[in-house]
């Protein structure tokens, strides 16, 4: 049997340790009231007898006090408990200690690979992951009710980002970069004023990221369409200097020309700018700003046209990639960017269909942009098209006292996960029990986020002024409270949810896309949407119901009721939970079939919502790739591409690794043939999984259901 501790790690069980607490607080009673051999002997069985396969170490200290009791050896029960509590305390002095030390001596796997987007082996990023560490520690232990972080340990909800918990900042945002452009902002303490060019004001942006970024833990979303205010002041720049320097003396197609020339060296210039000063500006959290770029041409913009101009770059500059240090292309991790479809682009003889082809090349290359379908989203959000934030939350619309909707310059306060497989393992397939305990969830659920905006509320402006008084979030004075901006739906708090497949397969024995499941599906997902709105109209805090990315949790929710449940078929032996309301990776079905079949989540889970599918060889399918993207027009709201494609470590290489002539494969920019520094996907089958290696005497080298 294996012991799972308060951290969660497990232990083999030994039973001498039981025996060695009960006989400390034996020695120090009269014989009349001490426990006999025997009788411990007795609480050994009870405890081994149980035929659990692991047991919480909490659970093994309350039989002993129960068989205690029980045996009316009331003394030694408390002497038992007293030990118990002071071990407690013990327990709780100091828990930091370990997981920092090896934090630095690059040991705590956990910590390092929960953030891909940090190195942990740098020592600003490791300055950061201590002080979370501390924070998570302080957490646990003095700001969380004891429940929630019990409920934390346990898997039964996910409280998120507790090793930023400590501090008064919330999660992320839609900036409002108009009002800061245009109105200018503060830094450092320096005014920057409104840019008068293209160029500056990008470099502006970037610098506004920067410090947004430095301020907050999630991420933040910009939309572009506000630069084309800027471009066209370049233009105009340009135009008014040409006439001036040559007056009449050459015809207006010269002039025209001239100015355009120009205009496009500023474009190039400026779009570079936002990605090279992005991919290497370090923020004071020890990674590149987690920033999404809105690509949105609205046919209502008085600056479409030059809007349409900034897109078509980013994207051109996107499809290029960006050079390693060994000089060679790769795909930037950031800005991620998201692409809206609307009439004029959704590729169905539309003035700017061109830009969208663009897009799609993009997406075959580099993965990205994500898409969001305009006709879509308006349906699910009272007429209305905005980015999502950073980490892919929506917020709900809300207007502001002269009934305009209000969306940059709005926030997330923070998000708590639900384990819904979980439930079900419990429930048994009753579902008087499964909506009782989700009913109770629910509710541990509402604390720990009220526990995220308890902490918010009274957060004076001073604690970031580039958020709170320079505009990203608004325009408060010094000392000002945050207050007013975490009510009245301003703000929104999340509900995430993990799990919709596996639950629906344990409460009703098939998937959530057979008819019988899809029903109890849609019922599970009102009744979580139901609890929101419910909390919403009860607060007047802007409660959200969240389909959340969030991968790592799918699978330490899955290990967590692996230790305690064991192997179930089809949900914990597989490793993984699926993350939201998606469908499972191993069904088969086509990208058509599953945008139509998501698309019923996404309105009720209007807090956050992603749909994907995984495509093969995106490269040479864009014909295809674009017959998707069309569709998601007319079908889904929110949708992106994943593929597996080859990528050589040492050189950043990643077009297709080749097998030689001794049947290795080699990286043919560098000619790396270790196959521990490079990720290698074959297509021909269509496998997307993880590759394994048997390179044995004849130097066969297979790939799991694919053989080459």
């Amino acid at each position: 049997m294996k012991v799972i501790k308060r951290n969660g790690r497990e232990v083999p069980y030994d039973k001498e340790k039981i025996i060695t607490a009960i006989q400390k607080a034996n020695k120090e009673l009269p014989k009349a009231e001490k426990i006999s051999d025997e009788r411990i002997d007795d609480i050994l069985t009870d405890i081994e007898s149980r035929g659990r396969d692991s047991m919480y170490v909490e659970e093994i200290q309350d039989i002993i006090e129960q068989r205690l009791m029980d045996d009316k050896k009331f003394i030694l029960a408390k002497k038992y408990i007293i030990y118990r509590y002071t071990r407690e305390l013990v327990r709780k002095a100091n828990t930091t200690d370990e997981s920092i030390m090896n934090l630095i001596q690059n040991r705590n796997k956990d910590v390092a690979e929960e953030n891909s987007n940090k190195n942990a082996s740098i020592a600003s990023t490791q300055r950061d992951l201590i002080a979370g560490e501390v924070s998570k520690d302080l957490t646990r232990r003095i700001l969380l009710p004891e429940k929630i972080s019990k409920a934390h340990e346990e898997g039964i909800l996910h409280f998120h980002d507790a090793d930023y918990f400590l501090q008064s900042i919330f999660n992320c945002c839609l900036i409002n970069i108009k009002d800061m452009l245009e109105n200018g902002t503060v830094m450092n303490g320096k005014l920057i004023e409104s840019p008068k060019s293209f160029q500056v004001a990008c470099t502006v942006m970037t610098q506004i990221i920067s410090a947004v970024a430095s301020s907050q833990y999630g991420g933040q979303s910009v939309d572009v369409r506000h630069l084309g205010k800027y471009l066209r002041y370049s233009r105009n720049k340009y135009r008014k200097h040409f006439k001036e320097e040559f007056k009449d003396s050459i015809p207006e197609e010269i002039l025209e020309k001239l100015v355009s020339d120009r205009l496009q060296d500023e474009l190039r210039s400026g779009v570079q700018t936002i990605q090279y000063q992005i991919n290497t500006l370090m923020t004071t959290n020890g990674q590149s700003p987690f920033v999404t770029l809105f690509l949105n041409l609205d046919k209502e913009d008085e600056y479409l046209d030059e809007n349409a101009m900034i897109v078509e770059e980013i994207l051109k500059q996107r499809l290029e990639g960006i050079k390693n240090e060994k000089g060679v292309y790769v795909t930037p991790a950031f800005p991620k960017l998201v692409y809206v479809l609307d009439e004029h682009n959704c590729l169905k003889g539309g003035k700017y269909d061109y830009i969208t082809k663009l897009a799609v090349k993009c997406s075959a290359k580099r993965l990205y942009p994500d898409y969001i379908s305009a006709k879509k989203m308006k349906e699910n959000y009272e007429g209305n098209v905005f980015s999502p934030m950073g980490c892919r939350s929506f917020l709900t619309p809300w207007k502001d006292e002269n009934g305009n909707y209000k969306f940059e310059g709005r926030f997330n306060q923070g998000v708590v996960s639900l384990n819904l497989p979980q439930i079900g393992i419990l429930a048994k397939k009753d579902e008087d029990t499964f909506w009782k305990l989700m009913d109770e969830r629910l509710e541990l659920c509402y604390e720990a986020l009220m526990c995220r905006h308890y902490a918010l509320e009274g957060t004076l402006s001073d604690v970031s002024p580039i958020h709170w008084q320079y505009g990203a979030i608004a325009r408060l004075k010094k000392g000002e409270p945050i207050d007013k901006l975490l009510h009245d739906g301003y703000s929104t708090i999340s509900l995430g949810y993990i799990g919709l497949y596996e639950v629906t397969k344990l409460m009703t024995g098939v998937s959530h896309t057979d008819p019988v499941g899809t029903d109890f599906a849609l019922r599970v997902m009102r009744h979580m949407r139901a609890a929101t709105d419910r909390w919403k109209k009860e607060t007047g805090i802007g409660f959200g119901l969240y389909g959340s990315p969030a991968e790592s949790l799918c699978y330490r929710f899955a290990r967590i009721d692996k230790q305690r449940f064991g192997d179930i078929p089809d949900i914990t032996d597989k490793g993984y939970y699926t993350n939201s309301y998606h469908v499972d990776v191993r069904e088969k079905i086509d990208a058509f079939s599953k945008f139509d079949f998501e698309s019923q989540f996404q309105s009720i889970s209007s807090g956050g919502a992603i749909s994907y599918v995984e495509i093969p060889n995106m490269r040479h399918n864009l014909q295809a790739l674009e017959e998707v993207v069309k569709y998601i027009y007319d079908h889904i709201q929110y949708a992106e591409f994943n593929t597996k494609s080859d990528y050589c470590h040492v050189c950043g290489f990643d077009g297709e690794i080749i097998i030689n002539e001794n049947l290795e494969w080699e990286c043919p920019n560098c000619h790396n043939k270790d196959h521990n520094k490079m990720n290698v996907t074959r297509r021909t089958c269509g496998y997307l999984g993880e590759n394994f290696w048997n390179v044995g005497k004849t130097k066969e080298i297979k790939a799991r259901v694919l053989h080459l």
